[in-house]
């Protein structure tokens, strides 16, 4: 049975590439994983649907490739304060925190009061969770969802700490601008302010041939091609 947690397991196996798994490395994933792609995730997806028990078991697994599967599968309104703290808890890295974990809980009725929370952590992938979030959220939600003051106090902060907060961080951080910048037209102009200020943001990609973008870049090209205002369909993110 697809709701079977061990058949589940057994699949992943089987579907594991091991060129992926090199790049998840390379990203900060760990063992155990066995390196599927988002690709090979949708059909069991399908099978599943939503499934909040089975999305908690399959990431108390610790597997990397189960753990994000669970965030795919998550039942977010049905999940815990006690939860998603769990879930932040043991996301031991980017990939995870980012994508897994923000992801999930931008679609909860938790997610602006968490993010809040997380986002004055001096923990690294809770505070870029948090800001992570927000991203996710500010792309999907109608402007009239936020408090137009405390993301103009966000963007404030970013423009004076950006520079010495942890990696993750700073990397989350330039994305909130540039998703400001771009979906939340009340605070277009404050953003591209904000981008021309911090500049150039360095982030240490380890051995990936990943770039940090260039917040003043990717909002100006999003005004030339007149995106702004930019909604996602979708807050649910593709690997």
């Amino acid at each position: 049975m697809i709701n079977d947690i061990s058949v589940i397991m057994k699949e992943l196996k089987n579907l594991g590439d091991e060129q992926i798994k090199h790049i998840y490395i390379k990203h900060g994933a760990k063992e155990p994983l066995y390196g599927v792609t988002t690709g090979k995730l949708k059909p069991i997806v399908k099978k599943i649907k939503k499934n909040y028990k089975l999305s908690m078991e399959l990431y108390e697994t610790g597997n990397y490739d189960a753990m994000y599967l669970a965030g795919m599968i998550a039942e977010p309104d049905k999940m815990s304060k006690t939860d998603f703290d769990k879930w932040i808890k043991e996301a031991y890295c980017y990939g995870i925190a980012d994508y897994v974990v923000s992801v999930t809980l931008a679609k909860s009725p938790y997610a602006q009061k968490m993010a809040d929370e997380w986002i004055k952590s001096d923990k690294e992938l809770y505070a870029a969770a948090g800001w992570a979030c927000y991203c996710w959220l500010i792309s999907y939600q109608k402007d009239s969802f936020f408090e137009k003051e405390k993301l103009h106090g966000y963007l404030k902060e970013v423009e004076k700490n950006i520079h010495s907060r942890p990696n993750r961080v700073r990397y989350a951080m330039n994305n909130f601008v540039i998703t400001i910048g771009i979906s939340y037209k009340p605070l277009h102009k404050e953003a591209l302010e904000v981008a021309k200020k911090i500049g150039k943001v360095f982030v240490h990609m380890g051995e990936t041939s990943c770039k940090t973008p260039i917040a003043t870049e990717y909002i100006q090209k999003a005004i030339q091609k007149q995106r702004i205002g930019f909604k996602r369909r979708n807050i649910r993110c593709k690997k």
